[in-house]
């Protein structure tokens, strides 16, 4: 993809199998890269279920990162085997040793367990495959023949429909098999299946342990999910595979397309795309001040990113993109509870009992000289400090506890400017905690712009509202009459910005004569500001969406 050149990260899981000759023997190897960053750890969880071991890699230059511990979890739970390997090791300012002894620290394995290799120029390459071919075991056979087919993703293509990438768990799948998917309830038959080479290499069977690719020729992509177990049918097995983890959104916020005569097109790009990105969520919504759109639910901010840049590219969208929220559980008088992901949805607050939002535990590596400018980021985060450990003698490991809304509002880029870069995090939900939280609305001329409100907490709405009210007045153009831009706590005003009317000098011609001439064209004037004020409109920017996502920490 061409996003994952220019940001040089990976975003797509990709699928290959390689044959690999070691002792006279012919080994095939089914390996699928996953990225390494935390927004998509959902495409590691779901190729961690149908794999039976793990090459862990650690840049030689790095070291071990906060995202290296929290897949290295993962695998555990998967009880996958892992092969540690260090690479890179080709790069002038490589530190290998320093590097194994953090790995040997964190996995508890022998240094000499611990494999170096260069990907660029090929080094210790064999014989990371050969330690891959003896410690990884061959995939167990079940106790049945029964087909099972773990799908971990899937793509569209316009002639073949939704192709799905499956793992073969057990039994055999062959051309013209009919099957059928034991979440969704699909039948379909097999059209063409193969392996990736990384080309789609047509076969005629895939047997248990392989990786491939099934065509069935369904045109609706929500009939083959992502996660699904498919089986043979109509005698098939009687329950799904284990170990797959659904992904749960954790981040929300609004998209709408420019024109609003691209609508339908939005809402196909998203159903296209969700085929193989299944993390993310949307449903249809309207605001009072962008018209029609849709609720889409992220794993995070890089995640949020990513998306919109892919459907601005890859369906030519222009594209607005409301202030990311999280997910908060209201209790009202009435004893109702509601999850509420939209701050416009909000309750009145004198009719909200308490507010609860969710917390993640938050996992922070960065070296030793810059644990102060870190942890006082975190403290001005309303973050909870749990431990912190050292790996080596200059990286450190921190724990906190934060409010989610806390870390999604710029929180990385303020962690990456604090380390100059060195600092990695990685995190996972910790359930829901009652805070003193209060919704932040934003009025222009009097009228509440449902796309900017947001939950803040309570102590800082005011200097909330000021910053984004700030943000706002330098962000809109200046009008033929004066635009008001107000914050609002519970209909309490905390904070006003007012851009002036932009001014035309209506006396220019007056070369002289008496003032009342001039007078009266000010005042001719005047009104028809004031009539201008009623019923004229405020035009918002694309750039003031944009600058309401951003948040900057003082000092930083």
């Amino acid at each position: 993809m061409d996003i994952e050149r220019e940001r040089g990260i990976t975003i797509k899981a990709q699928a290959v199998r390689l044959s690999y000759p070691l002792d006279g023997l012919e080994y095939q190897l089914n390996l699928i890269d996953t990225p390494g960053h935390v927004d998509f750890n959902y495409e590691v969880s779901r190729t961690l279920a149908a794999c039976e071991g793990a090459i862990l890699l650690v840049d030689a230059s790095q070291g071990v990162e906060a995202q290296t511990i929290g897949n290295l979890h993962l695998a555990n739970e998967n009880g996958l085997i892992i092969v540690p390997v260090i690479n890179k090791i080709d790069i002038s300012h490589a530190e290998p040793e320093r590097v194994r002894d953090e790995v040997v620290e964190i996995l508890g394995v022998e240094p000499e367990q611990v494999l170096f290799c260069s990907a660029k120029t090929g080094e210790g390459v064999k014989e990371m495959l050969a330690q891959v071919v003896s410690r990884v075991p061959p995939p167990r056979q079940h106790e049945d023949d029964i087909l099972r087919a773990l799908v971990f993703d899937s793509t569209y293509d316009p002639y073949r429909g939704v192709v799905t990438f499956v793992r073969v768990v057990s039994g055999k799948l062959q051309q013209g098999n009919e099957i059928s998917m034991m979440g969704e309830g699909t039948r379909a038959q097999v059209d063409a299946l193969g392996y990736l080479t990384p080309d789609m290499e047509p076969a005629e069977s895939l047997g248990p342990g392989e990786v491939g690719f099934v065509a069935t020729g369904i045109k609706d992509i929500s009939k083959l999910p992502v996660g699904d177990t498919l089986t043979s049918f109509p005698v098939g097995a009687t329950s799904p595979l284990p170990g797959y983890r659904r992904p749960k959104p954790v981040v929300f916020s609004g998209l709408y397309p420019v024109n609003n005569n691209d609508y339908e097109t939005l809402r196909e790009a998203l159903a296209k795309l969700r085929l193989n990105d299944s993390a993310f969520t949307h449903e249809p919504e309207t605001s009072r001040a962008l018209g029609f759109g849709f609720r889409c639910g992220f794993l995070g901010m890089l995640h949020m990113d990513i998306v919109r840049e892919r459907l601005e590219r890859e369906y030519d969208l222009d594209l607005i993109i409301t202030a990311p929220n999280v997910v908060y559980k209201v209790h009202d008088k009435s004893g109702k509870t509601s999850m509420v992901n939209n701050p416009s949805e909000m309750p009145p607050a004198n009719e909200v009992v308490k507010v609860e939002e969710p917390y993640v535990s938050l996992l922070l590596i960065t070296p030793g000289e810059m644990v102060g400018p870190v942890m006082e980021l975190c403290q001005n985060r309303r973050a909870t400090y749990l431990d912190m450990k050292y790996l080596s003698s200059n990286r450190v490991e921190i724990s906190y506890l934060m409010p989610l809304a806390e870390m999604v509002a710029g929180f990385y880029d303020q962690l990456k400017s604090r380390s100059r870069g060195y600092a990695s995090l990685d995190y996972e939900l910790a359930g829901f905690r009652e805070g003193p939280l209060v919704k932040l609305d934003i009025l222009i001329q009097g009228e509440v712009v449902d796309a900017f409100s947001t939950v803040v907490a309570k102590d800082t709405a005011h200097a909330r509202g000021k910053e984004l009210a700030g943000r706002l007045k330098s962000n809109i153009g200046r009008q033929l009459f004066e635009v008001v831009i107000q914050a609002a706590v519970g209909g309490r005003i905390v904070t006003r910005e007012t851009i002036p009317a932009r001014r035309k000098d209506v006396t220019a011609k007056c070369y002289g004569g008496d003032i009342t001439r001039k007078r009266k064209l000010r005042e001719k004037q005047k009104a028809g500001k004031k009539r201008m004020k009623m019923v004229g409109k405020v035009e918002l920017p694309q750039e003031a969406f944009i600058a309401m996502i951003t948040r900057e920490d003082g000092g930083s």
